[in-house]
């Protein structure tokens, strides 16, 4: 596909064996500049179409400014797609750094000063940085925003149209969703220039997963959902609630019943987060109660 020798030897590090779908039809254009429409759901392989562009055009060209930037919805899929910058770029010298709240900005303004290539980050503390002029997004080349449809679904598309004011007009802009609402289809319109699209498979639910709906009284969700957990569990479990609120319920309720259970939401520091989501990875817990867009 055209990536320098570096980027191949990270590659076959990483042990990629053959490239997805996505990655076959978006590298070839993203390389050649073209602005990118991407439709596919997480797991696709996505994140590596994105970023093994923006890595080659960076270690072929290298400036002091940031010459990429990606915008993610949470603070988790940007350690992600970081920690896939780091691991992808290792041998081209280029620098990435994860921008996002709940932890203190000076570490970051530390990073931000230093002109990294890459910023990945979370709306709201980019536009914190950006009002405190602790960042220079005016040599932007490219721009991705990764998952945009969550970000339409969280509110922060009145936050990614102010960031958008701080970006040179003329640059490459990928732009990544699994479905496309009205809102995110009009953005897509407004900010992209004669995008090449595209789409991997029919965007619908996966076949591994099964589907039942319970229309319920509300005082009864407790006991229906203790139910389908001593029925049907068989792994881990992750519980996914409305507010907050209903989160610190749910988690307390299942842990008065004696499962091992941790909660995850918008008001937990990240140290707190990265305890719940590791611990479930481990199997220290056996059941997540998460808000949907925690």
């Amino acid at each position: 596909m055209g990536l320098n020798q570096r980027l191949l030897d990270a590659i076959r590090d990483a042990e990629y064996i053959e490239p997805t779908p996505i990655q076959v039809q978006a590298i070839p254009v993203s390389m050649q500049g073209q602005d990118v429409l991407g439709l596919a759901q997480t797991g696709t392989g996505k994140t590596a179409a994105f970023m093994l562009p923006i890595l080659d055009k960076i270690h072929n060209s290298r400036t002091k400014k940031i010459s990429a930037l990606v915008i993610a919805p949470t603070r988790e899929l940007v350690d992600q797609i970081n920690k896939t910058a780091i691991d992808l770029g290792k041998y081209t010298k280029s620098r990435s750094v994860s921008v996002y709240g709940g932890v203190n900005k000076r570490p970051q303004e530390s990073k931000l000063s230093r002109s990294p290539d890459i910023v990945v980050a979370c709306p709201g503390r980019l536009l914190d940085h950006l009002n405190d002029k602790t960042i220079d997004l005016s040599e932007v080349e490219t721009l991705v925003l990764d998952e945009a449809d969550t970000m339409c679904d969280m509110g922060f598309l009145p936050d990614i149209r102010k960031i958008l004011n701080y970006l040179p007009v003329e640059r490459q802009t990928l732009f990544f969703a699994a479905t496309m609402p009205k809102a995110i289809r009009a953005m897509a319109q407004d900010i992209l220039k004669s995008p090449k699209t595209v789409q991997i498979g029919v965007i619908s639910p996966a076949e591994t997963v099964s589907h039942a709906l319970y229309p319920m009284n509300e005082k009864i969700k407790s006991k229906c959902l203790f139910k389908v957990l001593e029925t049907t569990a068989t792994g881990r479990v992750i519980v996914f609630t409305r507010t907050k609120h209903r989160a610190k319920i749910v988690s307390a309720d299942l842990a008065n019943r004696d499962y091992k259970v941790t909660v995850l939401q918008g008001n937990l520091s990240q140290n707190k987060r990265n305890q719940a989501i590791n611990g479930f990875k481990t199997g220290k817990y056996d059941i997540l109660v998460a808000t949907d867009i925690a």
